[in-house]
């Protein structure tokens, strides 16, 4: 039992790939079979053909490849790619597209399913949906995480580590293409379902609390809604406090209109519920004359439950030494709900394509949390702190992509528009205080009370909103100047625009009887306490104009690239984008003060981006490739909303810079490629980046709270090699036996480190909230760039059946420690450490009654790894937060009809 505390496409590669059939795999069905290698002592198979080869890619347009035709894509492409094929996702078994991308060479997934690059932070890293950009419904984010999609609506995944100028500018590590479902060749319609178990969680020991009756759908039912009374009062733009506005018998009245019982008061779950998930897929192609009509439809639901039995703690001392400042034991449990949901249609008419895909994704995060624990600011005493959550989160995409071919023009238009909104009502919280010493009223001593914020405890609650609307559309011209000589211009443009506003309140109540103050957190808030005690309610809103804000990002961009043979062997892509974006951030003055003491945030920047790639291929099945280029980073929207955000979790307070400023990059690779033998290979490449004003966090420690924020260090450097391979060994001449005749070994690995370097000289400056300051005060010379790990390890090992669906395979991931702030006050940085972990995967398929089933079995973190998020000073260890991942189980079927 675990302890607790005492307390209760590459771009539309799926629709316009031309490459061979081998690699274009159709929406809704699973291959017979992955294609079979070449023998080991074969030769590579070449199939070279002389012409031009267009494959998708770039900001939705497709890359036009001069040169030899190759059937390996990832060869053919002028840039360096990697390539997650339907059947890569399917063998990792992952259920989100951010576990099947952890194990592509370089990535690593950092907390809930932010992907980086090469060691560069999420924020150096751009994420696309069928080469259009996404909002985030991520408060501390404009990258959209990447745990939110579901692996049944991505159909390949397209990450392109070297730059070229028909992509956005804001690629500092990569960019991240996701391609949804296929419109399908055939009609098929598939019914999946499972079942899972968490070791840590399942049947386990775990906390929850009401809230509506379908919540179990990732939906309240009106529960949470914001009640009439206070919604008028969020209207009257007043701040809601007891004066000249409010009077204390309308702030009574508004409190009994708060839903009580049903947010307030968590419950003990000694048996947390399974894991489950259920999907439904189904796809039909009409034809007609010159062409065809395709439909895809898919829609799922998954609810899973996970419960963390943590150690948070803090220290103000330099080496960490002594008790720490604040140790808490926090049991939280958090039950997620996504619902998806993906409607596409494709119209093929002759050589020209139409596709207009539509997304629905929310992700709901139900979670209790529970701490019993000490802080130094309260002597002898002990302190329980429990909180109720619900943050909803909801991304809404549409988009249109046009492609026509006319003999050597090619046009490519674009258009897309895409919400996402986050919502968390109700955000309660409730500290009790237990003295430990005997009084009159309470001989023992050991009873928590509440006294509403007094000394002794206090409560809560807060309501938040986000959204984001972001519209963009793009425009690509190609043509084929002469054989194996093509120029591509285009024009790109987004808007983006995002309100945030968060009201937070506390409850107040003057002397309290002694045993008022004992009650439950529902009972302490009834209506009858809240009358017969006049207990009133305070904004605590910043009113310096941080409650809430305006945010806007819109780009302006064109680009001129061509792509020609220099010689036999000898390719070149070079081009050059000239991007412009005005990104600003504006308080919203909500109570009509006029003034307020944060700075507000207008960056209007233009850049020239260059970027040349060379191909040369030095033997028929070997090539190396070199890379230059410039490239940005700008600050992510809450980096720069000086708006006080707690991370869910990590339990942490964040607070944006509105003094950051671009980062800008300057990148090399060089890469060489052996393609041995067909779908196997062997590559090893060097990097370098420089970055000027690299973003990084920070974190400061105030009344015990950690709080963590952003400033420009003056200047980073970033370095690695990264290698992978990739090979098949027949099995049949193991056995005469039938069971080895068809089968092969897989082996995948790939192995990355990355050095990164900090460098911050004695009279270089930073600005914090519009203040110049020393920069030696935030960072040290020397230190890694935040989130970047110096080794990342992945290694597969399976077996497959190449001509009927069975695998078995061994995942394993390493990554090293890795920043995750700057230590606070001279502190040491806090690292985590990621660890190992090794998982299985089991794929089977078999036929009944004439229908296609597919099962599959998942045991994730064998080696039972924990999280760990640690300072370290000699032989002193303060952890930020350390608790067990569970050993997961899970079983899933799928039915084709």
């Amino acid at each position: 039992m675990t302890k607790r505390p005492i307390f209760a496409s590459l771009l539309l590669l799926s629709s316009a790939l031309v490459a061979p059939a081998a690699l274009a795999q159709e929406a809704g069905s699973e291959p017979a079979a992955t294609p079979a290698p070449a023998a080991a002592d074969e030769p590579a198979a070449q199939d070279e053909e002389e012409g031009d080869v267009s494959i998708p890619g770039g900001a939705d347009q497709e890359i036009v490849v001069t040169g030899r035709y190759t059937p390996n894509v990832v060869r053919a492409t002028p840039e360096v790619v990697s390539v997650l094929s339907s059947a890569d996702i399917a063998r990792t078994g992952e259920g989100d597209i951010s576990g099947s991308l952890q194990r592509v060479t370089g990535l690593s997934v950092v907390g809930s399913g932010f992907v980086y690059v090469r060691g560069l932070g999420d924020r150096y890293s751009l994420a696309l949906l069928n080469g259009s950009p996404l909002p985030s419904p991520e408060p501390l984010k404009r990258v959209v995480p990447l745990d939110i999609f579901p692996s049944n609506v991505i159909d390949s995944t397209l990450v392109q580590k070297s730059y070229s100028a028909n992509f956005p500018g804001e690629f500092g590590g990569g960019v991240i293409n996701l391609t949804t479902k296929a419109i399908p060749r055939e009609p098929f319609l598939t019914l999946s379902g499972g079942i899972g178990w968490d070791s840590e969680t399942t049947n386990q020991l775990g906390y929850t609390y009401y809230g509506s009756d379908t919540d179990w759908t990732g939906f309240d039912d009106g529960t949470r809604d914001v009640p009439p009374l206070l919604k008028a009062a969020f209207a009257s733009g007043k701040p809601i406090l007891e004066g000249a506005d409010f009077s204390q018998g309308d702030l009574e009245a508004i409190q009994m209109e708060l839903v009580n019982a049903e947010t307030t008061l968590l419950q003990q779950n000694n048996h947390i519920p399974v894991n489950w998930s259920a999907g439904i897929t189904g796809g039909t192609t009409i034809p007609f004359a010159n062409g065809e009509l395709g439909i895809i439809a898919t829609a799922g639901i998954s609810n899973k439950w996970r419960t963390r039995d943590t150690l948070q703690q803090t220290s103000v001392e330099q080496d960490l030494s002594g008790d720490p400042q604040s140790s808490y034991n926090r049991v939280v449990t958090d039950n997620r709900i996504v619902v998806n949901g993906l409607l596409g249609f494709g119209l093929e008419i002759g050589e020209h394509k139409l596709r207009w895909t539509n997304l629905y994704i929310r992700d709901t995060l139900k979670q209790a949390r529970l701490a019993v624990g000490t802080d130094a600011n309260q002597v002898g005493r002990d302190i329980m702190k429990q909180d109720t959550a619900w943050y909803e989160r909801q991304l809404i995409n549409t988009q249109f992509v046009g492609e026509f071919h006319f003999d050597r023009l090619k046009l490519d238009l674009r258009g897309s528009y895409a919400n996402s909104q986050r919502e968390a009502p109700y955000e309660r919280g409730f500290t009790y205080v237990r003295t430990n010493l005997p009084t009159s009223q309470d001989p023992t001593g050991d009873t928590f009370v509440n006294d509403l914020g007094g000394n002794r405890g206090d409560a809560t609650i807060a309501f938040s909103d986000l959204n984001e609307d972001l519209w963009s559309g793009g425009v690509d011209l190609s043509y084929e100047l002469a054989p194996r000589i093509t120029a591509t211009v285009g024009y790109a443009y987004t808007d983006t625009n995002r309100t945030s506003v968060r009201r937070a309140f506390q409850f107040r109540a003057p002397g309290l009887p002694v045993a008022v103050t004992q009650l439950r957190p529902d009972y302490l808030l009834s209506d009858a306490t809240i009358q017969l005690y006049d207990i009133t309610l305070i904004e605590t809103s910043a009113q310096d104009g941080t409650a809430a804000f305006d945010a806007g990002l819109t780009t302006h961009a064109g680009y001129a690239q061509i792509q020609a043979e220099l010689a036999p062997g000898m390719n070149v892509n070079v081009g050059v984008r000239y991007e412009d974006g005005k990104q600003t951030v504006v308080p919203v003055d909500l109570f009509g003060t006029g003034a307020s003491s944060i700075v507000a945030t207008n960056l209007n920047n233009d850049y020239w981006l260059p970027a040349v790639t060379l191909t040369w291929e030095v033997a028929p099945d070997m090539q190396l490739r070199l890379n230059a280029s410039n490239t940005i980073a700008r600050p992510q929207f809450r980096e720069l909303v000086a708006q006080v955000y707690q991370d869910p979790e990590s339990n942490r307070l964040f607070r944006g810079n509105p003094s950051l400023t671009d980062s800008e990059l300057w990148n090399a690779e060089l890469r060489y490629e052996w393609y041995f033998a067909k779908d196997q290979r062997f590559t090893a490449a060097g990097f370098y980046k420089s970055i000027d004003r690299p973003i990084e966090a920070y974190t400061s420690i105030s009344d015990s709270s950690v709080n963590t924020s952003y400033a420009n260090a003056p200047k980073a450097t970033l370095y690695g090699v990264e290698v992978e391979a990739q090979k098949y060994f027949a099995l049949d001449t193991l056995s005469d036996a039938p069971f080895w005749a068809s089968r092969r070994l897989v082996l995948i690995g790939n192995y990355t480190y990355t050095k990164s370097e900090i460098q911050v000289g004695a009279n270089d400056k930073t600005v914090i909230n519009g203040v110049v300051q020393d920069a030696r005060n935030f960072f040290f010379d020397g230190s890694p760039l935040t989130g970047q790990s110096d080794h990342l390890v992945n290694v597969q090992i399976g077996l497959e059946d190449q001509d009927k669906l069975s695998q078995q395979t061994l995942l394993l991931t390493y990554a090293s420690p890795r920043v995750t702030s700057r230590g606070p006050s001279g502190q040491p940085d806090l690292k985590e450490k990621p660890g190992i972990q090794l998982d299985f995967v089991a794929r089977q398929g078999l036929t009944l009654l004439n229908k296609e089933i597919e099962l599959k079995f998942e045991a994730r973190n064998l080696t039972g790894r924990k999280y760990q998020e640690v300072q370290e000073a000699g032989d002193n260890r303060i952890y930020f937060n350390r608790y067990k991942l569970g050993r997961t189980f899970s079983l899933s079927a799928s039915l084709k009809f």
